[in-house]
């Protein structure tokens, strides 16, 4: 195949997110060609304000695409849209999609659409954030209509003072296999639940191959897993080989149909 006749996602992300983009090349391979834009540095701003600026400039920072045609765009920035609410959250996409004239979805709308394509109804959340923001993602998750049944909290580190300290952008694997597994305590994971990392800056492709391993039928999400999905079925791209974990994840919800 041509590589300028494959469909085009666009792909929204905060400025110092580096795990994006790399991850969404690994899960979608060679079926789609995905492009970039970036929210503004808000520099000085604390977490709250700053995600509610990327929510204000988001119709903005999707017109940095200029007239380039896309297929689809994925807003990869989960807690920005975490503040909306799920109502908030679709009326968004839906304003921008009328606007930009291709469907636009947040990471936290394709979560949500992977859940109701396996049938599942409750999560156990995977969390870099800070503590005040994962009760924001556990609202937003609870409104949509999904149990929680517990979070297992993944700082970066340790202070100086021996607090946790909270990154999303620098969480070691090792930390998260170590929390999860903690968490999981060797059990199964429940028939209709899923196993739900949050955002989409924490790394977590090899922590989720060895998760996949110790259970095959555990349902497994990532806010960029998801959106990888749901940018294969906007976008109808059927060529070219995926990751096994997008493998997977698809093979899943043919189950579940």
């Amino acid at each position: 195949m041509d590589l300028f006749s494959l469909p085009r996602l666009g792909v929204v992300v905060p400025p110092e997110n580096p795990t994006a983009e790399p991850e969404f090349n690994h899960l979608l391979g060679t079926g789609l060609n995905v492009y970039t834009a970036r929210f503004p540095v808000t520099p000085g701003t604390g977490l709250r304000r700053m995600l509610e600026t990327y929510n204000e400039v988001l119709p903005d920072t999707l017109g940095d695409f200029g007239g380039m045609r896309l297929d689809a765009t994925v807003v990869a920035c989960s807690a920005s849209h975490y503040l909306l609410g799920p109502e908030g959250d679709r009326a968004l996409c839906e304003e921008l999609s009328v606007r930009v004239r291709h469907p636009v979805r947040s990471s936290t709308q394709a979560v949500l659409a992977a859940c109701e394509a396996l049938g599942i109804g409750r999560l156990t959340l995977v969390s870099p954030y800070e503590p005040w923001l994962t009760d924001v993602s556990r609202a937003y998750w609870e409104r949509a209509g999904l149990a929680v049944d517990g979070v297992v909290p993944v700082p970066a580190g340790r202070t100086p003072a021996g607090t946790d300290q909270y990154d999303p952008y620098a969480v070691p694997l090792g930390r998260i296999r170590e929390r999860v597994r903690a968490h999981l305590g060797g059990r199964r994971t429940p028939d209709g639940s899923a196993l739900m990392f949050t955002g989409t800056g924490m790394a977590t492709l090899a922590a989720l191959r060895e998760l996949a391993r110790e259970e095959p039928g555990r349902v497994l999400l990532t806010s960029n897993l998801a959106s990888a999905w749901w940018a294969r079925r906007a976008t109808g791209a059927r060529g070219g080989p995926v990751h096994p974990l997008l493998r997977r994840l698809d093979a899943g919800i043919r189950r579940a149909a």
